[in-house]
């Protein structure tokens, strides 16, 4: 593939490279980090959404818990989107790539780098940001009491996503190409959802060579579908995840004993509703493909389960095209002929009426539902409806961030705010961690082991600071040398 190369600003010029971190840090949404090379040049690593509130760090007056250091972090940037020449993205969490579309809109013009996967998944998933957004916003508008308040207005519409995707440049895994001639990048497989990776760049500054990498978010051996991580070349400077880095995950057989033992008490001993809030891409389908085992195994009991996710149907057929990514198990089930998404009783539910209806069934049933930490979308009509019916059950498969929805029945909270209603939390709430798509302290150190003897200086992000604190400490204790915890902004020389 032949790509447009874009040169940096001559008028700026940097004794050394920087990089300044513009999202993510000390916090596990809206990742964003900025690399600025000697002579200008600008590089943005990922440009993710926060989604830390009930507004997702809009600026709405009211519309985000009071004292929210991120309040209005969605609507501003820690650099000019002008002045930036590439854009890597590592993988297409909304966390991630969430605010894409505003980077173009405010005057990004350059080149988008991903792999294939990744640049196929950002195609569904930023126009059901948007439309997201769009309903979002028109709901808030006709149901907000006070007329004196601001309306809300969607970060970006539909329109603006158009603008996005003839930007991509993908590439598969495993091969090196040059974005700019001094910088050329490598992406690996990270294993955390379809598409993902390390972004490892090797800049060339003068004589100097600066190996750079970026972990993304990194995911889990030995778990369905995805191949295992790999780790990353030898780097100087690594930029690091951190979601769990205080934590083990539960083993895969509890994991799925505990699941048949909530599916058991929740639509046969209680005869009610199992509701799994779960992220339209990597989870969803995660859940599914055991249900289906199950269900083949002759194990699931005879209910319906229901996928209340327009993305998730679509994600679904994106995963189909890239097999590339999956491992030797997905394949050997493709083999026998049974379909790893699919099975009786399942009902992939599209319509905005499907969905409706669904809350007017009053027998046992599975629902699985987006957005995972119930900060948007259906899963918050579900919870509306559902959360007050003791007979019911949500089960937690994945991290919320502690301001959302989820990260608030997470807590153990016996009451919740949805939809300007106090609701009581009358069904059960169950955790399951070790469906997490992101590697637990171990794993993680597992896939930086490599790195002990190249590693100048590691970098943490994508995390709580808690977490961040015991991780960098372990990471210590293991060996590695230099270990920071930079703040929302920080720029750094290397």
């Amino acid at each position: 593939m032949n790509i447009p190369l874009l040169f940096g600003h001559s008028c700026n010029y940097f004794i050394f490279m920087k990089i300044k971190f513009c999202g993510a840090a000390r916090e596990v949404t809206g990742s964003c980090h900025l690399i600025t090379l000697e002579n200008g040049t600008k590089i943005l690593l990922d440009c993710g959404l926060y989604q830390g509130g009930d507004d997702d760090g809009r600026s709405v007056e009211g519309s985000t818990p009071a004292g929210n250091p991120m309040q209005g972090f969605n609507e501003k940037w820690h650099f000019d989107p002008k002045e930036i020449d590439f854009l890597v993205l590592s993988h297409a969490h909304i966390d991630h790539t969430g605010r894409v579309p505003k980077l173009v809109a405010d005057g990004f013009k350059g080149k988008i780098f991903a792999t294939n996967a990744t640049r196929d998944l950002c195609t569904i998933m930023l126009m059901d940001s948007a439309k997201i957004q769009e309903s979002d916003a028109e709901y808030f508008n006709k149901k907000r009491k006070n007329l004196n308040d601001p309306e809300k207005t969607p970060l970006y519409t539909t329109a603006d996503v158009y603008g996005v995707i003839d930007r991509f440049c993908s590439f598969n895994y495993e091969e090196w190409f040059h974005i700019h001639p001094d910088v050329k990048v490598l992406f690996r497989d990270t294993g955390h959802i379809l598409g993902s990776a390390s972004v490892n760049l090797v800049i060339q500054e003068g004589d100097r060579s600066i190996r750079l990498s970026f972990t993304g978010d990194i995911g889990r051996p030995n778990r369905p579908i995805l191949q295992d991580p790999m780790p990353m070349p030898e780097a100087d400077y690594i930029i690091c995840e951190s979601t769990y880095g205080d934590r083990i995950h539960d083993s895969a057989p509890n994991e799925l004993e505990q699941f048949l033992q909530v599916v058991h008490h929740t639509c046969v001993e209680k005869k009610g509703k199992l509701i799994i809030p779960a992220f339209s891409i990597g989870r969803t389908q995660e859940v599914v493909y055991i249900l289906s085992q199950l269900h083949f195994a002759g194990k699931l009991p005879k209910i319906p389960v229901f996928v209340d996710s327009p993305l998730a149907v679509n994600a679904t057929q994106v995963f189909i095209s890239h097999p590339e990514c999956m491992d030797e198990e997905i394949h050997r089930y493709l083999i026998d002929a049974e379909d790893p998404w699919g099975f009786n009783g399942l009902t992939y539910v599209r319509s905005t009426e499907g969905s409706k209806a669904l809350n007017n069934i009053d027998k046992p049933c599975i629902i699985i539902s987006s957005s995972g930490m119930m900060n948007a979308g259906r899963i918050v009509h579900h919870a509306f409806n559902n959360i007050e019916n003791k007979r019911n059950t949500f089960l937690m498969v994945g991290y919320c961030a502690p301001n959302t929805l989820g990260g608030v029945l997470r807590s153990g909270a016996k009451s919740v705010h949805i939809f300007g209603e106090n609701l009581q939390v009358l069904a059960d709430v169950v955790m399951m961690d070790s469906f997490s798509a992101h590697g637990d302290q171990e794993e993680m150190y597992n896939f930086l082991s490599n790195q002990k003897a190249t590693a100048q200086k590691i970098f943490l992000v994508h995390g709580t600071l808690d977490r961040q604190e015991k991780w960098r400490d372990y990471l210590q204790e293991q060996g590695f040398k230099s270990v920071d915890i930079p703040t929302l902004g920080e720029e750094i020389t290397v």
